[in-house]
């Protein structure tokens, strides 16, 4: 009796295992027939997806990498990230693209590639590109190859603040024994801009590339021409900026609103 327990439970498990795996093997399935076949959206974006990646998928406001041949209808190509082995990089769903790149990206997992076809209206419209004539429909064959990640805070709750006399603000997060900042100077900077409700308004790491400016020559805000001055290369501090030392009463619409206290994470990564 007992071997016949045994020999049921092992034959159920069994039956188990080969329903999972015909299971799985059908939700592949499904998955594999959405693979080139094309899809119209809305607003008359077609696209097919060649391939399926397995990362995450975009959404606005990432900062997407993307390797990208575009061609007209006749297959000329006009332009291609993968010819010049250069990526594109860029903020999704904000206007830096056209319309049909903010929609057709946004549809996509990291490691995908597909193919948009982007009518004129949301391409480049009446417009004449020179090697885009206007009233064109694209073709982009395009793959995402990542989402940059977002900056993160600084942590900054066990350390201490220093107040100087003009009212600005510095927590040195990270201290080196690199060259000092000095006014005349090249630095280089990388930095995240936050409003005080945590907001980022502006990231040189998001766009992967340090800001670089002449100390002292009044390039940049009083509050950076002054915190920036304190630090050695490989540090990082936290500034925070009253408006006085920002962008003052009015701010400067649309981007920093009027009276504006602003906090910026930054490392001096250069000085020359």
């Amino acid at each position: 009796m007992k071997k016949s327990i045994v020999v049921l439970c092992v034959s159920i498990a069994f039956g188990f295992s080969i329903a999972n795996a015909q299971s799985v093997k059908k939700q592949e399935k499904n998955k594999m027939s959405l693979l080139n076949k094309e899809f119209t959206t809305s607003s008359g974006l077609k696209y097919v997806i060649t391939k399926e990646g397995n990362g995450q998928r975009a959404i606005a406001g990432d900062n997407v990498i993307v390797h990208y041949t575009g061609k007209l209808t006749n297959d000329t190509i006009f332009d291609s990230s993968v010819n010049r082995n250069q990526p594109f990089k860029f903020k999704l769903g904000v206007g830096q693209v056209i319309a049909g790149w903010d929609e057709g990206i946004a549809l996509l997992n990291v490691g995908d590639k597909a193919v948009l076809t982007i009518p004129a209206n949301l391409g480049y419209g009446s417009r004449d590109m020179g090697t885009i004539p206007a009233n064109s429909t694209l073709i982009f064959e395009v793959e995402l190859l990542g989402i940059v990640e977002k900056p993160k805070p600084y942590d900054v709750s066990k350390l201490d603040t220093v107040t100087t006399e003009t009212g600005l603000k510095y927590i040195k997060v990270k201290t080196s024994e690199g060259v000092q900042a000095e006014s005349g100077k090249m630095v280089s900077v990388h930095y995240t801009g936050y409003f005080e409700n945590g907001n980022i308004f502006d990231s040189s790491i998001e766009r992967g590339e340090p800001i670089t400016f002449p100390l002292g020559q009044k390039r940049v805000i009083a509050g950076w021409e002054e915190g920036i001055s304190k630090l050695k290369v490989g540090e990082k501090a936290r500034m925070i900026i009253p408006y006085q030392l920002a962008y003052g009463e009015n701010g400067r619409p649309p981007a920093i609103p009027a009276k504006a206290t602003l906090i910026f994470d930054v490392e001096l990564v250069d000085v020359k």
